[in-house]
């Protein structure tokens, strides 16, 4: 049984801060710690279940956070920028689960602790085939195209419901409960890791429970922009159309298509924004 993992850092057991998400800020290092304890409980959990192997992906900004020194030995990890899937690399029709922790709510989700989709600033909304869509469906969605199932979801309160709405009978693990977009009544690491270690186990045990996340293509990625400069620079892009003032929208049968243009957008409009965009 080989799992795939990926790592974002919002949803990570005891960060609510965005400072926490960024080299550099006050509590970077110790959320980096954190976000690789979480990883590790999963890992723990799927080798407990009876994983052969258990591939890691780093999805959070500059994908550069999960510390691999401190990582589960048994497991493999896809770091660093320039990763052409992004949130999703290293995710391949030859796994038989998908497993996502340190995941958030879409943009605009009440009580999501650091809510938003793709990027914090830039992006307003963005919509698969004309639903609004968060990272969970994106990269189900990506894994659903390949024929994996997602197995489990750890994050807030708000991705968890997130998930099981979109997902159905999902392994959630609540590590959070949002209060607002920056607070949260936090569980303590060590019962938080607990409850990944048991849901990923109790998951993978019942792996035929499950079914992959299937979108019927044509597959139209929509994104609502905070800014017209951003959306009349992505316009640019070969494919890419402009669908109002903020909005543009591109169409492929191929959902690598769209996992790689979301890498370019997040690129290309955090220069238009002269910021740093980040995606996951």
């Amino acid at each position: 049984m080989k799992v795939y993992l990926s790592v974002d850092m919002e949803g990570v057991t005891g960060l609510t801060d965005p400072e926490e998400m960024h080299a550099g800020g006050r509590g970077y290092e110790r959320g980096c710690e954190l976000m690789t304890a979480d990883a590790g409980a999963v890992i723990a959990g799927a080798y407990e279940a009876g994983a052969s192997a258990v591939v890691v992906n780093d999805a959070h900004g500059s994908t550069k956070n999960l510390r691999v020194d401190l990582l589960d030995p048994r497991a493999s990890l896809i770091r660093g920028p320039g990763k052409p899937m992004r949130m999703a690399q290293g995710l391949s029709a030859d796994f038989q689960a998908a497993c996502f922790a340190g995941y958030h709510a879409r943009a605009g989700v009440q009580h999501g602790v650091l809510n938003h989709t793709w990027m914090g600033k830039e992006i307003h909304n963005v919509y698969l085939n004309g639903e609004v869509c968060g990272e969970t469906r994106l990269v189900a969605g990506f894994a659903g195209f390949l024929g994996v199932p997602v197995a489990l979801v750890t994050g807030d309160e708000a991705v968890c419901e997130e998930a099981r709405a979109l997902l159905g009978d999902v392994e959630t693990v609540a590590v959070k409960k949002g209060i607002d977009r920056f607070s949260a009544e936090l569980l303590p690491p060590s019962v938080a890791q607990a409850l990944i270690r048991e849901a990923t186990a109790r998951a993978l045990n019942r792996l035929s429970d499950f079914r992959p996340y299937e979108i019927a293509p044509p597959f139209t990625l929509g994104v609502e922009w905070n800014s017209t400069a951003i959306a009349s620079g992505c316009a640019l892009i070969p494919g890419v159309r402009p669908a109002g003032p903020r909005h543009t929208e591109f169409t492929t049968e191929d959902f690598h298509d769209i996992m790689g243009l979301l890498g370019v957008f997040a690129t290309l409009a955090g220069q238009v924004a002269c910021g740093s965009g980040v995606y996951g």
